[in-house]
């Protein structure tokens, strides 16, 4: 079925369901008897390294104490791409696993899930899977999904996100693939690991949680079950990001991220998202930048671009944010939605345009670090027409592209997409 005809004014919308989960302060300590429990035996661990963190030692050794034997796998990229689903892939048939524990953040998660799939169907090439439930077989291993940051909600959803650097190696292209046969096995959210994820990128994975919150909320899908959960995550956010990501330590700030980022998750997997997410997809393929960080740059252009067809809904989100609305008319409360976004945007440190980012601008950052010549190539963001033209094409073809509040149209979307690279917020808000 393509993107559009699922779109399609419908009586009849689909629930995903959501794994069983183990969330809060310890519970990582239960993946060894969990895993155990499941009939893990020998399973490959899939992770970034987390470097400058004990998490991935730290796990690895639990498990191994609880008898299983363990295969790792930590090269999983930013923007994960087909060839570290592939090389896991190899690895497991190499070592005859029966299992998988990802450790990290949704590049993990969604490695681990392409990996999963490919399996599933003899080792094919995972971009073969692009699109909506691609899965010819629905039996591939099982997967514990453990989570160190408060963004992705990967370790909830039915989706996974890959970048496809072999099909056109000069354009590479970033896709969602949403699968119910992607969705793990046990989901696992302890806010104990996030103390080690560092300001700028507990920030930016933040605003993945608000745009995860806000698009199913205003999106035409329009599905009732995930207005409550998007409501909520949306103001978990407000209250717990500035304090997760200045003071990381405090374990109220982290928790309440920990749900936010879950109850976000929940809200998209089946109200569907819009563009803030396919900007994202579109810079990320052509830079490698990380995906929280551009979601934070495109959210108050997009939540602007919705607006006139959305007011009511943007007002609501507006309370959410904390802004006191009474007195306020439904225009000027949406209004108020997008100054609280811009306040929290540069309360938590994140820069405004993508051309402000450098190649220092943020510990997670690849610009110009990339594995190929293209993202060799790709070491400042010009935000010149052919920027600006190729994102804008990348973002039409977006499988979220088509749940968006407003219809896109390349004539409608460049000016969004033009702002997003060279124009200033307070613009949004005079």
């Amino acid at each position: 079925m393509q993107v559009d005809e699922l779109l399609k004014p419908f009586p009849i919308k689909e629930f995903h369901p959501f794994p069983r989960a183990l969330l809060g302060p310890g519970a990582h300590e239960m993946i060894g008897p969990e895993a155990l429990k499941l009939g893990f035996r020998k399973t490959l661990v899939m992770t970034s390294g987390l470097r400058g963190s004990d998490i991935v030692h730290k796990i690895t050794e639990s498990l191994k104490y609880h008898g299983l034997e363990v295969v790792l796998y930590d090269k999983v990229e930013s923007n994960p791409k087909d060839y570290n689903v592939m090389d896991a892939v190899k690895l497991y048939q190499e070592h005859k696993c029966d299992s998988f524990v990802s450790i990290g953040g949704g590049s993990s998660h969604d490695a681990c899930k392409g990996a999963r799939i490919s399996l599933a169907h003899d080792g094919r090439n995972i971009n073969d899977f692009e699109g909506f439930n691609k899965s010819e077989n629905q039996k591939n291993p099982p997967h514990i999904a453990v989570s160190t940051t408060a963004g992705t909600g990967s370790e909830t959803s039915w989706a996974y996100v890959i970048t496809d650097t072999t099909t056109d190696p000069d354009n590479p292209h970033k896709y969602v693939a949403f699968d119910d046969a992607s969705v793990v096995t046990l989901a696992v959210d302890d806010p104990v690991l996030y103390y080690d994820c560092p300001v700028d990128y507990t920030a930016q994975c933040g605003f993945d949680v608000l745009a995860h919150a806000s698009e199913p909320y205003v999106a035409r899908l329009n599905f009732e079950p995930s207005m409550g959960n998007a409501l909520y995550a949306t103001k978990l956010v407000a209250e717990h990001l500035r304090t997760a990501a200045w003071n990381p330590q405090d374990l109220s700030g982290r928790q309440g991220m920990m749900y936010a980022q879950y109850i976000a998750a929940q809200a998209f997997n089946s109200g569907g998202l819009g563009i803030i997410h396919s900007i994202s997809h579109a810079v990320s393929a052509f830079y490698d930048t990380h995906h929280g960080l551009n979601n934070a740059i495109a959210l108050p252009r997009v939540w602007a671009f919705n607006l006139p067809v959305a007011y009511r809904r943007y007002a609501d989100l507006a309370e959410m944010m904390g802004v006191d609305t009474s007195g306020m008319t439904v225009v000027q409360a949406a209004d108020a939605a997008v100054a609280a976004a811009i306040r929290l945007l540069r309360d938590v440190g994140i820069p405004e345009r993508f051309t402000d980012i450098r190649q220092d601008t943020y510990s997670k950052n690849r610009l110009g670090q990339g594995p190929t010549k293209f993202y060799q190539r790709a070491s400042v963001i010009k935000g010149d027409d052919g920027d600006i033209d190729r994102v804008t094409h990348h973002v039409l073809g977006d499988a979220c592209t088509p749940g968006n509040a407003k219809e896109c149209t390349f004539e409608t979307v460049r000016p969004v997409v033009d702002h997003c690279f060279n124009g200033d917020l307070d613009d949004l808000i005079s």
